[in-house]
């Protein structure tokens, strides 16, 4: 059976999480993010621990258990003039910082400098940051992808997913599409997503990132499909920590933002028969058939 089988769905059902990223970047983020989970569609979030406005959004996915609340596992901080780090001391993580204690900005410098051993030190210390201070986790996930620069951080990943016995968020195309590896991927064995959904710098540029969610959602197929966005609100504080970097700034969080608390979104999901479901409902299926 398939995960719609699992779930008691028929075969062909086009399954869709819709997941915000990011939560914890900034109040600008939290607050963003909170209203699409208020008065939008969004149906999934994660917290990236190590960031200045954890605390807030920490308090949030306290309070409110009924929202699917993923760990945003973080080793990389790719904004120029914003600056996060590790959870643990430096001295213990040194391999995961730059010369200013701050997390790498690419992937591929985080590739070249990071040991494994280290990786798993301070993701462990993230997740058990997070459980004490209350938050109970749905899933994990990564920023920017991270975990998947090769298959040996990769297998750290999803080792951790098994280890807090939570789901992880893994889509094949995209792993092998920022991998920095020649070695091959195990995939076996891995819930995987069929189809990731995510918004592309082309149509930002044109003026045309609404018609083309609007489009995805229409082309949605059917299998466990996951919709990747970044509310914030374009403010002063999102424009200063996203200057230069206009991929994923602060314009575009802004329309993220817009479009999935919009009719036109609603009205999408219904015309594609779209079945809502949770990473909730996926460790459900996970239990059971384990």
């Amino acid at each position: 059976m398939n995960l719609a089988q699992k779930l008691g769905y028929p075969e062909n059902t086009k399954l869709l999480i819709i997941h915000a990223d990011d939560a914890g970047l900034s109040h600008s983020e939290n607050q963003a993010t909170i209203q699409t989970l208020q008065n939008g569609f969004v149906n999934s979030y994660s917290i990236m621990v190590p960031c200045p406005w954890f605390y807030e959004m920490a308090t949030f996915a306290k309070n409110n258990l009924n929202y699917d609340c993923g760990i945003h596992l973080t080793l990389t901080c790719e904004w120029e003039n914003y600056k996060f780090g590790p959870v643990l001391p430096i001295s213990e993580v040194s391999s995961l910082t730059d010369q200013n204690g701050y997390f790498y900005k690419t992937r591929k410098d985080f590739k070249e400098h990071a040991k494994p051993s280290e990786i798993k030190k301070e993701l462990t210390a993230q997740i058990e940051k997070a459980l004490q201070f209350g938050i109970q986790p749905t899933h994990l996930d990564s920023h920017m992808c991270s975990v998947g620069v090769t298959p040996e951080v990769l297998e750290i990943y999803k080792e951790l997913g098994k280890t807090y016995n939570l789901p992880v968020f893994i889509n094949k195309e995209f792993v092998q599409s920022i991998s920095l590896s020649d070695e091959k991927y195990n995939f076996e064995n891995t819930l995987l997503a069929d189809n990731l959904l995510i918004g592309y710098f082309s149509d930002f540029e044109k003026g045309e990132l609404k018609s083309s969610y609007a489009k995805a959602l229409d082309s949605v197929q059917p299998g466990f499909n996951v919709f990747l966005l970044h509310p914030a609100f374009d403010d002063r504080e999102m424009q200063g920590i996203t200057i230069n970097h206009p991929n994923f700034g602060s314009a575009w969080r802004q329309i993220d933002l817009d479009f999935f608390t919009s009719e036109k979104c609603q009205s999408k999901l219904k015309e594609n028969n779209i079945q809502m479901i949770t990473w909730r409902d996926i460790q459900r299926i996970r239990e059971l058939t384990n």
